[in-house]
Protein backbone atom coordinates (compact mmCIF):
# COMPACT_ATOMS: atom_id res chain seq x y z
CA UNK A 1 0.00 0.00 0.00
CA UNK A 2 1.47 3.41 -1.14
CA UNK A 3 2.08 6.40 1.02
CA UNK A 4 1.19 9.75 -1.13
CA UNK A 5 1.88 13.25 0.37
CA UNK A 6 -0.79 15.75 -0.51
CA UNK A 7 -1.07 19.55 -0.16
CA UNK A 8 -4.99 20.52 0.02
CA UNK A 9 -6.21 23.16 -2.41
CA UNK A 10 -8.52 24.16 -0.03
CA UNK A 11 -7.00 25.31 3.44
CA UNK A 12 -3.51 24.18 2.40
CA UNK A 13 -2.97 21.69 4.74
CA UNK A 14 -0.07 19.06 4.11
CA UNK A 15 -0.61 15.59 4.98
CA UNK A 16 0.28 12.23 3.94
CA UNK A 17 -2.31 9.33 3.78
CA UNK A 18 -2.21 5.36 2.69
CA UNK A 19 -3.89 4.88 -0.39
CA UNK A 20 -5.87 2.10 -1.48
CA UNK A 21 -7.65 0.61 -4.66
CA UNK A 22 -11.05 2.31 -3.44
CA UNK A 23 -9.66 5.39 -1.19
CA UNK A 24 -10.37 8.75 -2.02
CA UNK A 25 -8.29 11.19 -0.24
CA UNK A 26 -9.31 13.74 1.43
CA UNK A 27 -7.95 16.59 3.13
CA UNK A 28 -7.93 15.49 7.04
CA UNK A 29 -8.30 18.90 8.26
CA UNK A 30 -11.07 20.17 6.23
CA UNK A 31 -12.52 16.97 4.43
CA UNK A 32 -11.63 18.75 0.68
CA UNK A 33 -11.35 16.47 -2.11
CA UNK A 34 -9.28 18.84 -3.87
CA UNK A 35 -6.02 17.71 -3.43
CA UNK A 36 -2.30 18.32 -5.14
CA UNK A 37 0.00 14.97 -4.70
CA UNK A 38 3.16 16.08 -3.97
CA UNK A 39 6.41 14.73 -5.33
CA UNK A 40 8.47 13.35 -2.23
CA UNK A 41 11.22 11.32 -1.64
CA UNK A 42 11.81 7.79 -0.20
CA UNK A 43 13.64 7.13 3.10
CA UNK A 44 16.16 4.13 3.39
CA UNK A 45 16.34 2.54 6.60
CA UNK A 46 17.70 -0.85 8.08
CA UNK A 47 19.52 -1.82 5.00
CA UNK A 48 22.72 -2.73 5.88
CA UNK A 49 24.26 0.12 4.03
CA UNK A 50 26.50 2.50 5.85
CA UNK A 51 24.89 6.23 5.16
CA UNK A 52 27.37 9.16 4.90
CA UNK A 53 26.15 10.45 8.14
CA UNK A 54 27.25 14.21 7.10
CA UNK A 55 25.52 16.98 5.40
CA UNK A 56 26.72 15.23 1.49
CA UNK A 57 23.89 12.68 1.99
CA UNK A 58 22.72 10.88 -1.08
CA UNK A 59 24.67 10.96 -4.43
CA UNK A 60 22.26 14.00 -5.21
CA UNK A 61 21.05 12.42 -8.84
CA UNK A 62 18.93 9.55 -7.37
CA UNK A 63 19.72 9.61 -3.28
CA UNK A 64 21.59 6.66 -3.05
CA UNK A 65 22.80 6.69 0.55
CA UNK A 66 26.18 5.05 -0.16
CA UNK A 67 26.94 8.69 -1.29
CA UNK A 68 27.95 10.39 -4.92
CA UNK A 69 29.33 7.98 -7.22
CA UNK A 70 27.76 5.38 -5.99
CA UNK A 71 24.96 4.35 -8.20
CA UNK A 72 24.83 4.10 -12.06
CA UNK A 73 23.26 7.64 -12.95
CA UNK A 74 26.26 8.89 -12.36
Amino acid sequence: MPIFEYVCRECQHKFEMIVRDSTVPACPSCKATRLEKLISGFAVGATGVPSSGGAGGGCGSCGDPRGPGACSMN
